[in-house]
Order: C-alpha cells, then structure tokens, then sequence
C-alpha cells in the first residue's frame, strides 16, 4: 500500500530544522533513497550502496558513525474513506509522525505498537515519520549511581529498545533505526471485538471449564443490543455459548465436555480448538474474533534450595521435563527477523526441543513464531524486554514498563504454548552479586516485584510469572543458598570440571560452549579466517568484532571470547591442531561433547533436575559463538548430537564412580517404551552391555553399567531399537587430552560425519 522513501541527517545539522514534510526535505536539499518498510535505515543504505555490507569483515565499525542519524521516512497514500486509521506495529525506537504536515504524536517504545487516527484528505495524504537517534535521546536521562549496567549498555536502561543493538557477547553494536515492523491503514470499526482473553481455569475428569473474557467496543447507546457467540471446534469435539452484552466487558463462563487436552511434545498431542467469536448488533453480525486455543492448564512449582530446591512445570497436572533452546535475536536488523524466522523454526522443531526460552535482551517474538509452537507442542518461556542491568526504579521507566507489559500481554495470552512470564534476564544477578561493585537486595526492584507481576495478574491470571531469571529470592538472598533455577556459565573451562560437575541448580535456563563456524562460512565474513591471533599473539580484529566486541581490544568487556574458544579446544585434546580446518573440526567436537554432556546429565539426573534451556540454536549475525547453527544456517556438529541427546528415548551414560559407569534409559512419553540394546567398544567392537528393558513413561531408569579397571581411553557405541527404530549414540570416556585422529576414526565407525552445507 505504502512507497516509501527515506532522508537523513546528522544531529549537530538536524537540531537547528523544522522537518514535517517531504517538501522540507527536498528544499533543504537532505538526500533521498528509496526504502523498505518493515526495514532498517542502514539496510536501505547498504542497498543503496552508501554503505558496505556491515557484517563483513571489520565494516560493522562504520555502524558507530551513523549513531547520532536522524531518519526520516515519508510516503503518499490516497482514501477515499476519511474514518481511517494509520496502524503501526513497531518503530525503532524514538519518534514523532506527521500527517500532511501536522504533528500527531510521539512514540518511544521499540516493543509496542499503536494507531493514530489523524484528520486525513480525500484523496492524496502524506505520512512522515521522523526517527530521533537514540544515542543522542538516551543523553536527556541522567541515571542515578544505583542504576548500571555492562559498559554498552547504559542507554538502554533509559529507552526502551532491545538491549543487545547497544553491544552484547552475542551480537554487533548496531543501535539503528527503522520502521521495523508492517504499517496498515485500516477502515474504522465502530463495533468491534477489541480484545478477547480465553483461559482454562480448571480440568476434571470428564471436562474443563473455560473463562472467555471479552472486551468489545459498541456504537449504540442500548448495550443489550449487542451479544457474543463463542464456538471451539477440534476434531469431533467442541464447545458453544452466547451471550447478551450487558456492559463492553464480559465474562462469559464455558465448560467443554470431555475435551482434548494441549500437552507439549511429547508427551501428548497439542491439539488445539478453532475458536471463533462473534459479535452482532441484534441480527447484523459486526466482527469476528478468531484465534486457536488449547485447552491446558500450566502450573509452576519453586522453593529454594533450604535443603532442597524445586524449580519444575506442571502441564494439565503432569510433571513436564524441559529439554529447550534460548530464542536470541534472529538478526542485528530485526526487520528481517520475519524472513529468516521460518528456517529457524524448522531447525527448532527437528532438533527435539520441547521448549524455548524468549531472552530477555531481545525483542518480542511475531505471532507467526507464538503459532508455529502452539502447533508443535513447543513450550514458551517469555522474559520481558531487560537484560542484565540495574534499571531505573522511577516513576518514568515504571510507566512505560506498564505500558509495555500489558500490550505484550494482550497480543500473546491466548497461546497455549506460553507458560511462562519472567520480568527479565540476569537482573536480579546484576544486583545480588553486586555487578557494579555494590551488592543490594533485588527484591527491592519494583519493577519486577510490583509493576509487572501486577500487570501479569491482571491480564493473565492463568499463567505463572517469577521476578527475574534466573530468580533470587528473599531467603535466597539472605542466606545465600544455591539457585533452584540458574545460567550456567562460570568459568567456561573444561565442561566436565567441576563448576558444571558439581553445579546443584535443578534447573539450568541458560549454559552454553563455543563453537567455531565452519570453515565456510568463516570465509563468508572474513578476509583472514586463517588468522586467530596476529604476531604478538593478540586476537586479531576481524575476529574480536566478530566475537562480538564494539571494541577491538582484547581487553575489553568481551574481548576474551576468541581466547577462550582457543583453550577450549587446548583443553580437551593433545594439542591444537595447526590447519583451520583441523582446528574448526576440533572447536566444533569441544562444542558437541560440552552440550551433550549438559544435556545428558540433566536427564540422567531426572527428577531432581527437572529441565535444561541450552544456549543456543542459532546466530543472530556472523560470528564465533556458542549457536549449533550459524548466521548462514550450516549446521555444527553439536546439532546432530543434540538432537540425539534430545529424543524422547535415548540411552545414555552418565559420569563414572570409582571406574562403573552406569548406563541410562530416559522416556518422555506419556508410555511405557520397551528398548533392545548394546554397548560396544567402537574400536575393538568388543561387546559390553546388551540387554532389553521397559522405560516407563516419563522416567529415567539406570539398565545397566560398564566397568573399566584400567584409564584407556573407549568411544562406547549405544545402539538401540524401540518403536521399530534403531537409534544410537557415544560417550568418551576419559576424554580429556583425546586425539583428533583417534577421535575422527571413531566418528567413521558410528557413522559421523562432518557436513558442510
């Protein structure tokens, strides 16, 4: 509908101008460039070439000269019709919209969207939207000492924006600007469904009743004129009501007979009710609500870790076990998050998750990602939009939260795939361990102790919410206990040492390991890939900024992260191989062995841990970093053993004592599963455990163990058939200092292979 075009200038020239329209711009003589929409300022230069490609090479720097940009983006459109409404869904971030030259309002908020309904012409319109650079908005907002947060990030305590576009381990600092989701124009409706709330408030046998609560806008004076009908239909069952309107709001009570239950995968079918709502005006039908609702009920037990902590989900009454991913920003430029968001659902639906967590230092996932999980039984964990910080307690930041919080509520309530509200990632860290040099007390943080569960409870009764992730409460605080949920870094050492050995959290919401791209792809985004280090054994630049640091300096904030990969990869084998090649081979079996480690020892450990969100599934740009799939969607060797280590049967070792090690059966079914099985040592094929077993339904039973008098080093191949599928897996046993050759000979014989793509 929309052609746009787009102008900019610098703020030192852009301040002293009165800029409304698209004749100011032409007469002050600002360049103009075509432009998409949804889209990002920089896209558009880049495209235009007035920039090169910022993810080459060292270019993503040129960034930073761009940050004090003012963006100006202006098109025509015609209406025949003045009772129109101008609707946007998100702009990047600071800015004001003009209409034929008349100011209609500001906007500042990234994560929300909004509408305007402007005095309009028949015929020709002009819309303008002037977008202020953030950097230079973030300046009108001085922060009191008690609020910090890392070195890149201070602005983003004060605007709401994604955090990471400031600078993060994970991705570039590209602050940018847009218009980075769809603008529509749309007819005004005087009847209309505004907002519709549907929640199971309870199961029993033989039923479930339904809470619809429903807000509509009405014309008429006389309310009784007006009245819902409520449909569900899935399968060969469903539920109706109807209702006569006595206020704009409504809550209308259903029970539906003997329904189908939403059970994430795989322990049940996430079955789901096409659930149609109708509003009339006496006989005339004026709007129709419809959206796809399942049928769940979601229940979180936690209590700290005095002696024994708790962190675990109930889905419909029925302990549900996490095996997850962190959802990171899909791209630095999130106008084209929508783009590339249907790859990356496939690769999350074929590598097993059964859960994903929305971080914290991102921006909302679309509805299409929300759907897409509905349908497949993917659990969602949404943080809302913090990272890492120590926000402002005042009344401005508050307000705006608010805001924030209950339009994020609205638009994603009804998905059963959501469980979880979490107020934000690693803040409560931030200020119990004292990131800023002074320790306080997070539950002192009205933010997530007041305003957002508040706005959770309000707009979302039925579901959980917890004040941080991960959270730290009072008694927690005071006597220092261990996390019952916890991110699982530490010192990022050998994956087997004993911060991740020892580590007595329940529930791990975040871990990770390097893994360098492939050789490929790091071709793809270098000149120099071959060149880690330069003369003076210094990380070299290209690689520093993309690992991710704003700063080419190793002694920056991230500026260890190339260092860190490298002695990873020192500290599991003989040596570092010479080649990059050798070296990405090397880098990317470290990689595969920490995950699957993580991974197996949680669901070894089944059900005093209780669930594991590993970090992460893919590359939000091109870097070095701990995604199993880059930035160009090739896949490292860690995805093919997650997915292994993710199936709802897998067999699995879990870590010696006093030379036996025991042998695992781990069933996510909601069935008994019966598994034939061996062990064989897959250099010698000696065998060592055979044998057959019934895994009840969602368990893990020990079926046996291998004992090893002597410290040879064994790759044991786990074979096993269940369901008329055969399966297998690996465990190394002494791994550490291991051979890359021996190790690559051992892949052959199971069948590995390392695919470039």
């Amino acid at each position: 509908m929309f052609e746009w075009r787009l102008s900019y200038c610098e703020n030192e020239k852009c301040k002293k101008l009165d800029i409304r329209t698209a004749e100011d711009i032409l007469r002050l003589g600002l360049p103009v460039i075509e432009a998409n929409v949804p889209g990002n300022f920089e896209l558009d230069m880049m495209k235009a070439g007035l920039l090169p490609d910022l993810y080459y090479s060292d270019n993503t720097m040129k960034a930073e000269e761009l940050e004090a940009m003012h963006v100006f983006y202006f098109t025509e459109f015609e209406v025949s019709d003045t009772e129109s409404v101008i609707r946007f869904d998100g702009i990047d971030t600071v800015a004001q919209i003009y209409v034929n030259g008349k100011f209609v309002c500001s906007h500042d908020n990234m994560f929300t969207g909004f509408e305007i309904a402007p005095e309009l012409n028949v015929g020709r319109n002009e819309l303008l939207v002037h977008i202020k650079p953030a950097m230079i908005e973030a300046r009108r907002y001085e922060l009191a000492p008690a609020y910090s947060s890392m070195r890149y990030t201070f602005p983003s305590l004060v605007l709401r924006k994604a955090a990471h576009s400031f600078g993060w381990d994970i991705m570039p600092r590209i602050v940018s600007a847009g218009i980075w989701k769809p603008v529509t124009l749309e007819k005004i409706k005087p009847d209309k469904i505004k907002s519709v709330y549907a929640a199971t408030v309870g199961t029993e046998e033989g039923g479930a009743h339904i809470n619809f609560h429903i807000c509509v806008q009405a014309e008429g004076d006389r309310i009784t004129d007006y009245s819902v009908k409520i449909r569900g239909v899935c399968r060969d069952r469903g539920f109706y009501a109807e209702d006569v309107l006595l206020h704009t709001d409504s809550l209308v009570r259903v029970y539906a007979k003997d329904p189908y239950l939403w059970y994430p995968r795989p322990s049940g079918d996430p079955d789901l009710y096409d659930t149609v709502i109708e509003l009339y005006r006496k006989d005339r039908l004026c709007d129709v609500y419809r959206f796809d609702f399942g049928i769940r009920t979601v229940r979180l037990e936690m209590k700290e870790a005095d002696p024994e902590g708790e962190f675990c989900f109930y889905i419909n009454g029925k302990k549900t076990f996490i095996l997850g991913t962190n959802w990171v920003p899909l791209d630095a430029f999130h106008s084209r998050d929508e783009e590339r968001l249907g790859r990356a659902l496939e690769l999350l639906d074929d590598i097993g998750c059964n859960a994903v967590r929305c971080w914290g230092g991102n921006v909302y996932a679309s509805d299409a990602f929300y759907d897409f999980c509905d349908k497949k039984g993917i659990l969602v964990w949404q943080d809302f939009a913090m990272g890492c910080g120590k926000y402002p307690n005042d009344e401005r930041t508050a307000k705006a939260l608010e805001e924030e919080a209950v339009y994020q509520i609205k638009r994603l309530r009804n998905h059963a795939s959501l469980i979880l509200w979490a107020g934000d990632n690693e803040c409560d860290h931030a200020a119990a361990y004292g990131w800023n040099g002074f320790r306080s007390d997070p539950n002192e943080n009205i933010l997530t102790r007041n305003i957002l569960p508040r706005a959770a409870a309000a707009w979302d009764y039925a579901r959980p919410y917890i004040p941080s992730s991960p959270y730290i409460s009072e008694k927690t605080y005071r006597k220092d206990l261990p996390l019952p949920e916890d991110h699982l870094w530490g010192p990022r050492d050998y994956f087997k040492g004993d911060y991740y050995k020892n580590a007595a959290c329940n529930f791990a919401s975040e871990t990770g390991y390097h893994g360098f791209p492939s050789v490929r792809s790091l071709h793809c985004f270098l000149k120099e890939p071959e060149k880690l280090f330069d003369g003076n054994g210094v990380t070299t630049k290209e690689y520093l900024i993309h690992a991710s640091t704003p700063e080419p300096d190793e002694k920056t904030v991230f500026g260890y992260r190339i260092r860190l990969a490298y002695n990873q990869v020192a500290t599991l084998f003989d040596r570092v191989e010479p080649t990059l090649e050798d070296f990405v081979k090397q880098s990317q079996i470290s990689q595969a062995e920490a995950k699957k480690y993580f991974i197996e020892r949680f669901r070894t450990g089944k059900w005093k841990r209780t669930g594991i969100i590993w970090w992460n599934l893919i590359d939000g740009w091109p870097q070095v970093s701990d995604a199993v799939v880059d930035y160009y969607y090739r896949k490292k060797l860690a995805y093919g053993y997650i997915k292994t280590s993710q199936k709802p049967v897998c067999l699995m070792f879990a870590e010696p004592e006093n030379g036996v090690y025991p042998l695992y059966g781990a069933n996510e079914f909601s069935h008994a599963v019966s598994a034939a099985y061996t062990v064989r040592d897959a250099e010698s094929s000696e065998l060592l455990i055979s044998g057959s077993a019934v895994i009840p339904a969602a368990s893990t039973v020990k079926l046996g163990e291998a004992e090893f008098a002597d410290q040879k080093r064994r790759f044991l191949l786990i074979e096993w058939e269940s369901d008329g599928k055969k399966h297998i897996n690996h465990y190394v046993t002494n791994i550490k200092g291991v051979d890359l050759r021996w190790y690559e000979k051992m892949m052959d014989k199971c069948g590995y292979r390392f695919k470039e793509e």
